[in-house]
């Protein structure tokens, strides 16, 4: 048997702060929000009650478990008999002591494992009954040897790596609770969540992927969403707001992190940065729970989790794909510090989940630390992770760790700086990376959708060479570079926009591989908006405290003559025409297109391009400027929406030359602005395609090709004019034998009969 020691004392970081109480709300949600999701509102209320009734019985009840040996697997806690066991991996710890506590403001209480009893292999376990089965708070002391690669504190609460609930403080960002720790908890009481069918749901095909990149909190956090205060940010706030994407037309969202993460993590100790507040999440805690804080009206790590399945099977029931942005390549402990933010596997076993060399931390991901991913263990854990997002209700098997698959029907993953994951536990380039290729090769992740971001902060750059098994799709950062510098007038690109109009088949025609396996983008969350890509020369970032230094200098972009917001008609006239033509060739380009929330409506950020740490109107959709920019909105659905239905758009295999002619005799001249090409329908259908991009300053007056047999060309798209007659999905008759293209425009014509 181990033995029970009772602290005389609470632990230290349980004497200076305590959890906040559950937060109750006799008024509910509000009456609009109610009606506009019945269902998950009483989720919360019932959790909510359900909550306050487990804390209260554990106050009066006390704890007083029986102690078993435990066993091994699952790693993290769970039900076993009538008990709860806990299982934690440290090979290099020599000492481990579980810490539980009841309700809010309990005691702590310290079980000392034995090692000759409680020690199997490298996994500590041990197995406490006649505790509730909900509601309790758990986490561990470990120590160890004291050298160049541990950093084991016995008195430091470590929070369990494979909790799947986190506790901590219940309110974004509130402040009187920056310092409160992080517990693990469970509840095995719930009843199986009712996904109503959603696995049998028919999933969307690569090749019709649009992709949505977006904030959960972002996008109703703002008062103008009309979303109930105590819902804006939260996962039930976006399910009221799923129509306007429905409107929009994009088929994915692709979500910034909802891992558990500190918030406040740049408000611990007085530095340049401690007025900014963590909006984007890239700094992750725990790698199985919800961000506990996107729940509605601070209910906690269970309505957290309820809240996000609502919230994912409500995008489901719209046609909308989930993905999720996942950061493997680091965690929030950060690296060779004084003072370091210690919060669970620096703790718990430095060695093997960090990259080390003899000078301490290796940092490939910018941010102090680097995940030991392809270390067999750590292997293990990120596949864990994953299909504890990915799980179905029809899967049931059991990973080599014995970590049951659970289920949030994710429906795929992009990966933060994947280039990390091809590293070796020395830090080198792997050519096989065993992680890359254990999820490529894993039966519960056989259809989950894979998307790296192919680089990392060490210079590891694989746009075209990730290792991919005919899989993984990737960020195509030449993409993005490319459109910018012809659409914005830089010369010689022309040669390379045909390329990249036409799926980047340099990089990715390759084996198996397929055009949809490029991810095109213009811009993305960390970098400029649209409008500022358009509106901006230069980044403003002196708001991040970090001097202007951080953000990237190469953004490719053009003020269009005036820097930041101007009221000079000619000006704005040409960056909305800018923005036009830079979404035209995003969604009629081959592989799949994504772009950003907020530039259906030509969101500003006032030429900051790293907002990491605003929780503020920055990183907020703003829906009063949506009502504002009604014209520019409509435009960008309705390309998106000719996207998905034309069959020339959105092609499987990379074009071959009798799928398109280009109308080109100046490829070498690299003064030439100019491109003009068709797409013919072939056995496909749809009618050919005939477009045209000028970013010279002067009108080109282009000779159109002859249309088909039978058929004449219609205008379907001209950036130069204003809505409505900028996109006419009937089509605009009356042409002539040449067409003038105005400066910094792109057309679009169709042939039908």
């Amino acid at each position: 048997m181990s033995s029970i020691a009772f602290p005389r004392r609470r632990l230290a970081v349980a004497k200076t702060t305590s959890l906040p109480h559950p937060v109750t709300h006799p008024e509910g949600f509000g009456r609009a929000n109610w009606r506009a999701c019945p269902a998950s509102r009483r989720l919360n209320r019932i959790c909510a009650i359900r909550r306050t009734r487990i804390f209260a019985s554990m106050d009066t009840a006390g704890l007083d478990p029986a102690v078993s040996n435990g066993q091994a697997t699952p790693l993290g806690a769970s039900k076993l008999g009538e008990g709860v066991n806990f299982a934690l991996f440290s090979e290099h710890g020599t000492s481990v002591t579980l810490c539980v506590r009841l309700g809010t403001e309990g005691p702590v209480k310290e079980i000392v494992l034995d090692p000759q009893k409680n020690r199997t292999g490298n996994v500590w376990h041990i197995c406490l009954e006649n505790i509730p089965l909900s509601g309790v708070l758990y986490g561990y002391h470990v120590d160890g040897p004291r050298d160049k690669n541990s950093r084991f504190d016995k008195n430091t609460l470590l929070l369990d790596p494979y909790a799947k609930y986190v506790e901590g403080r219940r309110i974004f960002a509130d402040k009187t609770q920056k310092l409160a720790p992080h517990w693990g908890t469970f509840d095995f009481t719930l009843s199986e969540f009712d996904w109503e069918g959603d696995e049998a749901r028919t999933r969307v095909p690569e090749k019709d992927l649009v992709i949505y990149e977006m904030s959960v909190r972002g996008f109703t956090k703002d008062q103008s969403s009309g979303v109930a205060e105590g819902v804006r940010g939260s996962y039930l706030g976006f399910i009221d707001k799923i129509p306007h994407l429905v409107e929009l037309g994009v088929t994915a969202v692709e979500l910034l992190p909802i891992f558990e993460y500190d918030e406040l993590e740049f408000q611990r100790r007085p530095n340049p940065r401690d007025h900014m507040v963590n909006a984007w999440g890239y700094s992750t805690i725990n790698f199985f729970s919800p961000m506990s804080r996107f729940a509605s009206n601070g209910g906690g790590p269970i309505a957290a989790s309820l809240e996000l399945k609502q919230m994912v099977k409500a995008l489901h029931k719209a046609g909308i794909e989930v993905l999720l942005d996942v950061v493997y390549n680091h965690t929030n402990e950060g690296g060779n510090c004084a003072d370091p933010y210690v919060t669970c596997f620096r703790g718990v076993d430095n060695a093997v989940y960090y990259m080390m060399d003899a000078n301490g931390y290796m940092n490939f991901s910018g941010c102090g630390n680097t995940l030991n991913c392809n270390h067999p263990v750590v292997t293990e854990f990120i596949l864990d992770s994953l299909k504890h997002w990915y799980g179905r209700v029809s899967i049931i098997m059991r990973s080599a760790s014995g970590f049951r698959v659970t289920e949030y029907h994710i429906d795929g993953f992009r990966f933060d700086l994947a280039s990390v994951l091809c590293r070796g536990t020395n830090g080198a380039p792997l050519a096989n990376p065993p992680l890359i290729r254990a999820i490529c090769k894993d039966e519960v992740l056989s259809k989950c959708k894979l998307i790296a971001e192919p680089w990392d902060c060490g210079g590891l750059y694989l746009v075209g060479a990730f290792p991919n098994w005919d899989r993984w799709a990737e960020w195509n950062g030449k993409y993005r570079d490319d459109l910018r510098r012809f659409v914005k007038g830089d010369c010689g690109m022309k040669r390379t926009l045909a390329t990249r109009l036409s799926g980047s088949a340099d990089l990715y025609n390759k084996n198996q591989r397929k055009p949809y396996h490029g991810i095109n983008f213009i811009v993305a969350h960390d970098g400029f908006t649209l409008y500022d890509l358009v509106a901006y020369n230069m980044k403003h970032n002196d708001a991040n405290g970090e001097r202007g230094q951080d953000g990237s200098n190469d953004n490719f972009s053009w003020n269009c003559g005036v820097e930041g917001e101007t009221g000079d008609q000619a000006v704005n006239g040409l960056r909305a025409r800018q923005m036009k033509n830079l979404h035209v060739a995003l969604m009629f380009s081959q592989g799949t297109p994504m772009m950003i929330m907020g530039d259906e409506y030509a969101h500003t950020k006032y030429g900051n391009n790293n907002t990491y740490g605003h929780d503020t109107s920055l990183n907020e959709f703003l829906w009063t400027q949506l009502q504002k920019k009604k014209d520019h909105f409509a435009f960008f659905s309705k390309v998106i929406k000719f996207r998905l239905k034309h069959p020339l758009l959105a092609r499987s295999e990379f074009l071959s030359n009798s799928d398109v002619t280009w109308h080109e005799t100046q490829w070498d001249n690299p003064d030439s602005r100019f491109l003009a090409f068709t797409l013919h329908e072939g056995k496909l259908g749809g009618g050919d395609l005939y477009m045209a991009f000028n970013a010279h300053t002067y009108a080109v007056n282009a000779a159109l090709p002859r249309p088909p047999g039978g058929k004449r060309w219609l205008r379907l798209i001209d950036t130069h004019f204003a809505h409505p007659e900028d996109f006419c999905e009937e089509g605009v008759g009356g042409l002539q034998e040449r067409y003038s293209v105005v400066p910094f425009s792109c057309i679009v014509l169709i042939a039908k009969s």
